[in-house]
Order: C-alpha cells, then sequence, then structure tokens
C-alpha cells in the first residue's frame, strides 16, 4: 500500500517534468523567437516570428508530401531581400534577418499562390 502512494506521486511528477510534445503547428523548425505573424493561404502558410534582435520567416507546405515550387522572402526596411526558393516537399526558409528596430516585410509561395506581410513588426 505504501509502494502505490509513493509510486502516483513520482509517475505525475514525471509527466509535469517532460511536458506535452510540441506539434509542428507550434514551432517551425529553424526560427527561434516568438510567434509574430502567421498568414494563411491557399496552398501553406507564411510564418515570421520575432526575437531580440532578429526576424525569422518560413513558408511550410498545407499537404506537405510532393516536391513543388517553394519560397520564403525576409526583408528588413533600408535592407537586402533574403531568399529561399526551390523545389521542396514541406518548407521553404529559415531565413533570417537583422531587425532591431526595424520594419520587416516577408512573402512566401507554395505552388504559384502566394501571401505577403506589408511592413510589420515596426
Amino acid at each position: 500500500m505504501a509502494a502505490r502512494l509513493l509510486v502516483v506521486p513520482l509517475l505525475a511528477g514525471l509527466v509535469l517534468l517532460v511536458g506535452a510534445p510540441v506539434t509542428a503547428a507550434q514551432a517551425a523548425p529553424g526560427c527561434s523567437g516568438r510567434p509574430a505573424k502567421t498568414i494563411t493561404f491557399a496552398t501553406g502558410e507564411l510564418r515570421v516570428y520575432k526575437s531580440r534582435t532578429h526576424a525569422c520567416a518560413v513558408t511550410v507546405a498545407k499537404k506537405p508530401g510532393k516536391r513543388r515550387a517553394m519560397s520564403v522572402t525576409l526583408q528588413p526596411r533600408g535592407g537586402r531581400v533574403v531568399k529561399d526558393s526551390g523545389s521542396f516537399t514541406q518548407m521553404a526558409g529559415p531565413v533570417t534577418v537583422n531587425a532591431l528596430n526595424r520594419c520587416v516585410r516577408a512573402t512566401g509561395s507554395v505552388a504559384g499562390k502566394s501571401a505577403s506581410t506589408g511592413w510589420i513588426l515596426c
């Protein structure tokens, strides 16, 4: 009886320590920071993340699987465009720019459909 009383709290503590698994919808591989903006379009999503000094963007296909043309661009105001494009199965990016006290704009496309943020994080 005493052994059971000891096991239950230990298992509960282990569950709290391990936590729930992170899904693909919650975090983009390669991008650090907090989610700042997500734009959904017909064939995918454009996700922008912001840390204290950087902005990061990825384009994720709505239905991953076969290879198709995908791209993601990110530009800080007054700076050069950073782009990742090609034939991907699931995701284009991540692309990262220095965005300390700067607005950024991002564009993403999957199979000819696209979305853009305009200037954000100002």
